[in-house]
């Protein structure tokens, strides 16, 4: 069961991160606040006072880039689409392995030193094995996982590229564009597609701070950072359906697009797979069906050298 969802910027804007848009330009946190100020001069003037005296250039710039973006999103409106893929697959774990459709996505446990006692997490915990999944009733949060891909209109990479300005605009926007439309899928996942949380009704602020039930890991990030894993989504989603290709290493093009897993168990949460051993490479290469030379070209970051 899956559905593709193709939104216009205006209909994922107000989910825009614009946090980390402005990291992306060197901007810290506090001067992203410039977008939730209302647009009159009076209210974006008094918005500059609240800065301390030395800061208040900066927080200007932070001004000015702010309106700059707003001015490229209303410009590119009617011509720019963000498309987002899910697919409900029926799932079970198996020791640090998931089987997804009868898939098997191999995942990484974190193996380091902890000063507590919590449980040293994989994303297989989430999902029950397949003794008890079998028994539970179909689209169970514990026996479904949705895999995700979302993507910006290949178009945008070649925009402005004889304005080295503009063209960091579109791209930085374009990043944030797709992890506002993912989000916009997400809570459709949630409340109609999956239908796990039919009641939620949360904020566009509440949807920021993923206040929802479950999380929704990319690959990259730290509870997934082999990028190669990629192939093996790409078998289950089929990034084409929504324009995403793969190079020869899984990284995909266009450069602005994201892929992942969503989970529903109330218990799910995020954490860093952090530094593996040796021994974890070895079994996780053999997992992979990959030599440890391959796997340890994408997971070089997370070993302990």
């Amino acid at each position: 069961m899956e559905t593709i969802l193709s939104f216009k910027i205006h209909d994922v804007a107000p989910l825009i991160n614009w946090v980390y848009f402005f990291h992306a330009w060197g901007f810290k946190k506090r001067f992203s606040t410039i977008a939730n100020i209302h647009g009159c001069d009076a209210c974006r003037a008094s918005w500059l006072t609240t800065f301390p005296e030395d800061e208040r250039p900066k927080a200007a710039e932070a001004l000015q880039l702010y309106n700059e973006a707003i001015s490229m999103l209303n410009l590119l409106d009617h011509d720019i689409i963000v498309k987002s893929k899910a697919r409900l697959c029926a799932a079970y774990s198996e020791g640090n392995d998931l089987i997804l459709d009868g898939i098997r996505l191999p995942l990484l446990r974190q193996q380091g030193k902890k000063n507590d006692d919590t449980p040293f997490l994989c994303l297989s915990d989430f999902i029950a094995p397949e003794n008890i999944a079998s028994s539970l009733p179909e689209l169970n949060v514990a026996n479904t996982v949705a895999v995700f891909a979302s993507s910006i209109d290949s178009s945008t990479e070649n925009l402005f590229k004889d304005d080295p300005y503009k063209h960091l605009m579109i791209q930085t926007l374009s990043d944030r564009l797709v992890e506002a439309a993912t989000e916009k899928m997400h809570q459709y996942v949630r409340k109609e597609f999956w239908g796990f949380d039919k009641q939620e009704n949360l904020s566009n602020e509440d949807l920021l701070v993923e206040k929802y039930q479950g999380i929704r890991p990319a690959v990259g990030y730290p509870s997934l950072p082999d990028q190669s894993i990629n192939f093996v989504i790409d078998k289950l989603i089929n990034f084409s359906s929504v324009g995403i290709t793969l190079t020869e290493n899984g990284a995909m093009n266009p450069h602005s697009s994201t892929c992942g897993l969503i989970f529903a168990h109330p218990a799910s949460t995020y954490f860093c797979v952090g530094k593996i051993g040796e021994d974890q490479l070895a079994d996780y290469a053999q997992r992979r069906g990959k030599t440890i030379d391959e796997m340890h070209k994408f997971l070089y970051a997370n070993l302990n050298q």
